[in-house]
């Protein structure tokens, strides 16, 4: 793999109800967001696109579901990496992160030169968290695992030129489903996961002439499938320049440059 020491570029590792873990890589500053995977399975991975956890400066955490963290203590345990948190989701993280390994973050803060503002999520754990990320004169958007997005926030994602976006669930295939009815309500609520038709609606609003990258993430493998997904974004009529790409539970997916 190239990573170019100017441009921003991401590439998730794996992301789905099983396991979520992405890298974002801007020159000199890499960071993962989730460790929802194995230490072996991500060192493997770095491994095969010629990085290593040296070239690393942080892990980005977006909430302690264990399909987002289960790897965390593994990880930390054998690297020198930071954990950049908010402080109140530290409660959530402290059996498995120490509390010397975390830096608590404001709602903006800087890694190196890298510039991060976080998007307060809603989701049934506590202070969960998506991000935009700055770097040079490029940005881009990570938010998964949210019942809904609140305004205030939505207006922070506004034109960005990528978007890794959950589109977890098909609100008729989740309703007919095999999952019970608690389940089903907690999906649905707007303490749960976005479904394609909601995550298709945000993007019309918040996508801009600059946007050329979207990637839909956290797909339900019981409640979704990669056709439903692509069609709901399809029902709303992006741009064609747009690329729209789906992240898979279990396999990487491209290099894309921001």
């Amino acid at each position: 793999m190239q990573c170019n020491s100017i441009k921003m570029q991401f590439k998730t590792i794996a992301s789905g109800s099983k396991g979520n873990c992405t890298i974002i890589l801007c020159g000199n500053t890499n960071l993962i967001i989730d460790m929802g995977i194995s230490y072996l399975t991500l060192k493997r991975s770095l491994e095969e696109n010629s990085l290593s956890f040296n070239d690393f400066s942080g892990i980005l955490v977006t909430h302690n579901h264990s399909d987002h963290i289960k790897g965390l203590a593994s990880l930390i345990s054998k690297t020198s990496l930071p954990v950049y948190i908010p402080e109140d989701m530290y409660d959530g993280l402290k059996e498995k992160v120490p509390y010397s390994k975390c830096i608590f973050v404001e709602d903006k803060f800087l890694i190196n030169d890298v510039e991060i503002e976080l998007i307060h999520t809603s989701h049934d754990a506590p202070s969960s968290v998506g991000y935009v990320i700055n770097y040079n004169d490029k940005s881009m958007v990570y938010v998964t695992d949210t019942g809904y997005i609140n305004r205030k926030y939505l207006a922070k994602m506004v034109g960005k030129d990528a978007y890794i976006i959950e589109s977890n669930h098909d609100e008729v295939m989740l309703m007919d489903g095999p999952y019970p009815r608690f389940l089903k309500e907690r999906v649905i609520s707007d303490k749960g996961h976005l479904s394609n038709k909601t995550t298709a609606k945000y993007l019309k609003k918040i996508i801009g002439p600059n946007t050329k990258t979207i990637v839909l993430a956290h797909l339900s493998e019981k409640n979704n499938t990669e056709e439903k997904a692509l069609s709901a974004i399809s029902a709303e009529e992006l741009p064609n320049y747009i690329n729209i790409h789906i992240a898979r539970q279990n396999e990487e997916g491209p290099l894309i440059e921001v």
